[in-house]
């Protein structure tokens, strides 16, 4: 049994990230962001997840050449896409490994702004755009489309921000079998990161999951992350097969510098509590039960 725990582990490396740096050209950014990782696979990760907003770092590019409070998402997104993208592609693309690398703004052919995650996994490049959007969000688009993928033999999916504040777009995930949530998030309050946080701790709860957060940090020159203010987190269910290890992992919340939380991704235990059908879960109660087919009226009084 032993063995198979640990043949089952995924080591998953949780970042905060500070952009309140100055950079002369946007590739030197994407050289550091890629060392991180690098460093961190080198580390024994198998798994890395960068914030939300992470690639507005970019931002301070532009500011050498603009007006203070200047905000210019294309400007950033067309950095990303000149500059950065393609060494990010030749240097994390690697068969055995995966990173989120966080959010950028990203154009779309049709010219819509999407805040869109860059996922490489075993190879494979993908990506989750947002689906719902905060008010200082009206530059975006809200995406369209929720990706489900696979990381060795985990499904994971990627829930940005506030969307995973939306238990309705949760509720869709039933039945799905998600072994792991990936949430990316920034939030320039306290409050903010306690709507995420205790969101992403019912998620575990109610999907049957792990869910890990990680939020932006530090204070940049930019109207959309100016203040930033989190932490790196690791939810788990609340089930027998947890009982004997924390099921909340979190860092201090901080409001500049980095974070990093390394944890075990266990496929076992995830597996053993599936298979105890008698305990209390909300997560085996499958989508009719939980009221999704089937109707479930609403009667006030």
């Amino acid at each position: 049994m032993k063995s198979a725990q640990v043949a089952s582990a995924i080591a998953l490396e949780v970042r905060t990230f500070d952009p309140g740096h100055s950079f002369l050209e946007a590739s030197d950014f994407a050289k550091q962001v890629i060392s991180e990782v690098e460093t961190a696979w080198a580390s024994g990760a198998d798994l890395v997840l960068l914030p939300e907003f992470t690639w507005m770092a970019l931002e301070a590019c532009i500011q050498q050449q603009e007006p203070p409070g200047f905000l210019n998402l294309r400007k950033v997104a067309q950095l990303f896409e000149e500059e950065c993208w393609p060494i990010l592609q030749e240097k994390l693309t690697r068969a055995d490994k995966a990173v989120i690398l966080g959010t950028t703004p990203t154009i779309q052919s049709t010219s819509e702004i999407r805040n869109r995650a860059w996922i490489m996994s075993e190879g494979r490049w993908l990506f989750q755009d947002k689906l719902h959007l905060t008010p200082w969000e009206s530059a975006f688009a809200p995406g369209q489309e929720m990706l489900v993928w696979t990381f060795r033999d985990l499904r994971c999916a990627v829930i940005i921000c506030l969307d995973i504040e939306v238990p309705e777009l949760s509720a869709r995930l039933r039945d799905v079998g998600l072994d792991l949530v990936l949430c990316p998030s920034a939030t320039e309050t306290i409050l903010g990161v306690e709507r995420v946080n205790r969101c992403a701790s019912a998620r575990a709860v109610e999907l049957g999951c792990y869910v890990a957060v990680s939020h932006l940090t530090g204070q940049a020159k930019s109207e959309l992350i100016d203040e930033n203010i989190g932490l790196a987190a690791l939810y788990c269910p609340s089930q027998a097969a947890f009982q004997n290890r924390p099921r909340e992992q979190q860092t201090p919340k901080i409001s500049s510098g980095v974070q990093v939380l390394r944890s075990q991704i266990d496929l076992y235990s995830l597996n053993l509590m599936r298979r105890m059908r008698s305990e209390t879960n909300p997560a085996t109660l499958g989508r009719d039960v939980a009221g999704i087919e089937r109707l479930i009226p609403l009667h006030r009084t």
